[in-house]
């Protein structure tokens, strides 16, 4: 990414700390950073406010937010970020030093959102043709993670090539589109130190998936655990406010 200046890329933000870490790092890289969002029934939708001041904050180029609707209401739905299902509370997080990167693959909780990154990316690329981008930048990980199955390696690599065939772009050899995934391999302790280094205010960040009505994370769920977790092994103190 060294001669990456200037050169736009489509940066997919949500407001969590992995996505405004990326964004940081498209942005110390060089690129010209139009950032993505997504309004897609999610319960917690203090994340779309998180994402406007992350974007801001960062230097973003601009800041779109697409609306879609994910949720049963739409049609979809069968996540607990979208429907009325409980998010689970205090389960138990992921060894990923005893487990390896793929497991849990079994045991998806509910909190997935089926086909949420592929459906993403898909617009983050027709986005990217249409701008001249052949960058795109996500916050994946694969380390510190719910076990996703749209957050693995195998998943990024396959939707790249898909990319460089699905494309009039890639067709015509305009260019190669690549999809970065720089926090996959990552610890959400690294995640954090490396965010610090790079100027990212965390107190803008939304990452819990069940907060109060003012915003305030809950602490109990996965996300907030792996987050709070991920701080006191960074050394750091988590600037957010919980309930």
């Amino acid at each position: 990414m060294s001669d990456a200046k200037d050169k736009p890329a489509v940066v997919l933000l949500s407001g969590g700390l992995d996505s405004a870490t990326t964004l940081a790092i498209a942005r110390d890289a060089g690129f010209a950073c139009h950032a993505l969002s997504f309004d897609y029934g999610q319960r917690h939708r203090f994340e779309l406010d998180a994402a406007g001041r992350v974007s801001e904050a960062l230097g973003a180029v601009d800041h779109r937010v697409v609306k879609l609707d994910l949720s049963a209401q739409g049609g979809f739905g069968h996540s607990a970020l979208t429907d009325n299902l409980p998010v689970p509370k205090d389960r138990q997080l992921r060894s990923p030093e005893a487990e390896g990167r793929n497991a849990g693959a079994s045991e998806i909780p509910p909190t997935y959102v089926p086909g949420r990154n592929t459906i993403f990316l898909s617009i983050a690329l027709g986005y990217a043709e249409v701008i001249g981008a052949f960058d795109l930048f996500l916050g994946v990980n694969a380390v510190d993670y719910s076990g996703y199955p749209d957050c693995r390696p195998a998943f990024i690599e396959a939707f790249e090539r898909m990319a460089n065939l699905a494309t009039a772009a890639g067709a015509e050899g305009k260019g190669r589109f690549t999809i970065h995934a720089p926090l996959i391999e990552r610890s959400k302790a690294e995640i954090i130190r490396r965010g610090l280094e790079l100027g990212v205010d965390y107190s803008l960040t939304h990452s819990c998936y069940d907060p109060d009505e003012a915003g305030r994370a809950c602490g109990q769920c996965e996300s907030c655990r792996l987050r709070l977790r991920a701080f006191r092994e960074a050394g750091a103190a988590d600037p957010i406010e919980y309930s």
